[in-house]
């Protein structure tokens, strides 16, 4: 019974095999190889237009070059207060854009609230040397509190980021689960919406270790092989990225996967309703959730054999989490198990 983190899960056998196929004979080096080649018309196929794509190895380097790419001297740029970009990766967006700063916003339920969002540019006019210069936004889909921007949200974050000339960016480490949930295409989730850059993730969703910078103007992309090198993500042995994502897009599979993991945790979601002991902080579309339990009952589920993150309240829901209580983030991925999640429902009684 393991919901700590999708992290956690192994590779999809597809694309173990996949691995296992391309590790012997020759390919060219650095992305060059027909495998990647074959990969990079995947990507402009699944976007519906040429973009341009660079793979690296982790979803911090995805964000931090993304950020990086589109960064100025005392640059702002504006992101979810409990975004990954800002609580978890160390400072990396900061340090590889070269002293650029994250400045939170905040919304209910990992959303950013567009009018704080508006109210966050405001403090920074253009012109101001004092205060610097905003660069870019960022959200998170799916977000951090496994709730998902509809089409409308993602829509209104754009126009704010039109109307003040920024490029916007999506975090999409689990951008599949994000995208199932929605039933959109990855077009309509991203470009038809104004998106921009997209670090398009794999490794939450089966991969080994498979992400994505992707530009869906590859205009906007000119500096970004030199940014990359600089920041150790060029990979000389690419075809292994790209033989993960070829197995990753083929029939379907990370469309597959990723309905897999929300049924499951939609599953969960609907035994830890069904339960006297214990509540949904809130409904969750995609793939992780967060329920509310007695700090007995998790120390008792824990002893049973039941594998899960006690987590810090988002700001906006301290006031859920009563005395004895704690918040648990349970997380489901495509090794997760229909009687994975029915014994650990039992636990709760």
């Amino acid at each position: 019974m393991i919901f700590t983190s999708d992290n956690w899960a192994g590779a999809h056998p597809a694309i173990a095999a996949s691995l296992s196929a391309h590790s012997t004979g020759f390919a060219a080096a650095y992305g060059t190889s027909d495998l990647d080649r074959k990969v990079e018309a995947s990507f402009n196929e699944i976007f519906g237009r040429e973009v341009a794509v660079f793979f690296v190895g982790t979803g911090t380097a995805a964000n931090s070059l993304a950020l990086s790419a589109v960064s100025k001297p005392g640059g702002v740029s504006f992101c979810h207060r409990e975004a990954h970009v800002i609580a978890d990766e160390c400072g990396a967006p900061e340090f590889f854009s070269q002293g650029s700063r994250l400045v939170p916003v905040d919304g209910a339920e990992g959303k950013m609230d567009p009018a704080l969002l508006e109210a966050e540019i405001a403090r920074f006019p253009k012109g101001f040397v004092h205060g610097g210069q905003p660069v870019a936004i960022t959200l998170t889909q799916a977000t951090e509190a496994g709730t998902v921007y509809t089409a409308d949200e993602i829509r209104a974050i754009s126009k704010i980021a039109r109307a003040h000339g920024l490029p916007l960016h999506m975090d999409g480490a689990r951008f599949a689960n994000g995208l199932v949930a929605l039933n959109l295409t990855p077009a309509q989730m991203t470009v038809d919406l104004g998106v921009d850059i997209v670090s398009f993730g794999g490794t939450k969703n089966g991969c080994w270790c498979a992400e994505a910078l992707v530009f869906l103007d590859p205009g906007m992309a000119t500096q970004v092989p030199f940014i990359r090198k600089r920041a150790a993500q060029l990979f000389s042995k690419s075809r292994f990225i790209a033989a993960q994502f070829d197995a990753y897009f083929e029939g379907g599979l990370w469309l597959d996967v990723a309905r897999h993991a929300n049924a499951m945790a939609a599953r969960l979601q609907a035994g830890i309703e069904a339960s006297t002991r214990t509540r949904l902080a809130w409904r969750s579309p995609a793939n992780e959730i967060f329920p509310i339990v007695p700090k007995d009952l998790a120390s008792d589920m824990a002893a049973k054999g039941a594998m899960f993150y006690e987590w810090s309240p988002p700001r906006s829901a301290r006031h859920l989490v009563g005395e004895g209580e704690t918040m648990l983030r349970l997380v489901t991925s495509f090794a997760t198990t229909e009687d994975q999640v029915d014994r650990f429902v039992d636990l709760l009684g």
